[in-house]
């Protein structure tokens, strides 16, 4: 039964359209490096990770179970689409955090950073808060399109190319945030 069960799985994910990017083996050996680079730095750290929601949830999972360490996490859900296509850059908080980060370290937990717009607004905001310091992991990199060029990533996963992307948390109108790897989509219109 369970062959059967992995072999409907891995049917479900064929889709001619996606090409894979970062396969599931690459994307856990990467998160494995970053947990023991984390790991590292936050040692005797009061460390609060916050997942920048619906996106970066499966990175955060997977994160923070590699992380040695004793952490809280928290999360957030933001918008600066304000039904647009793309980021106008003011952001509206639609679930703000639980707790307070005053004194603690913030590490804020991104699916992908590309024009950087929105994340730096959400910086701001968070850095208003009195945190002892806030630093940043994005699971994916999209260089090409930034605009806020001073935006540092203090731990990245993979950076990918100026395509659409799907899987591991990111999504197409919702769809194939469930995917265990990530893929480009051909043709984005038939998504």
């Amino acid at each position: 039964m369970a062959a059967e069960s992995t072999q409907m799985a891995n049917t479900e994910f064929t889709n001619p359209n996606l090409e894979v990017l970062h396969s599931e083996e690459q994307i856990r050996a990467r998160i494995a490096e970053l947990g023991e680079e984390i790991t590292a730095d936050y040692a005797g750290k009061d460390l609060v990770l916050v997942s920048v929601l619906k996106g970066s949830c499966i990175f955060l999972a997977d994160l923070m179970r590699v992380i040695d360490l004793k952490l809280t996490i928290d999360f957030m859900s933001v918008s600066s689409y304000k039904n647009e296509m793309k980021s106008t850059g003011d952001v509206e908080i639609l679930k703000d955090l639980s707790n307070s980060i005053r004194g603690k370290d913030v590490l804020v937990v991104e699916d992908i950073i590309d024009t950087g717009l929105t994340l730096s607004r959400l910086l701001d905001i968070l850095g208003s808060r009195g945190a002892k310091s806030i630093k940043l992991a994005s699971f994916l990199d999209k260089p090409e399109p930034r605009i806020k060029t001073e935006l540092k990533i203090d731990y990245t996963g993979f950076v990918v190319p100026n395509k659409f992307v799907v899987g591991y948390g990111l999504d197409a109108a919702g769809r194939y945030r469930n995917l265990p790897f990530i893929a480009i989509v051909k043709d984005p219109s038939a998504a």
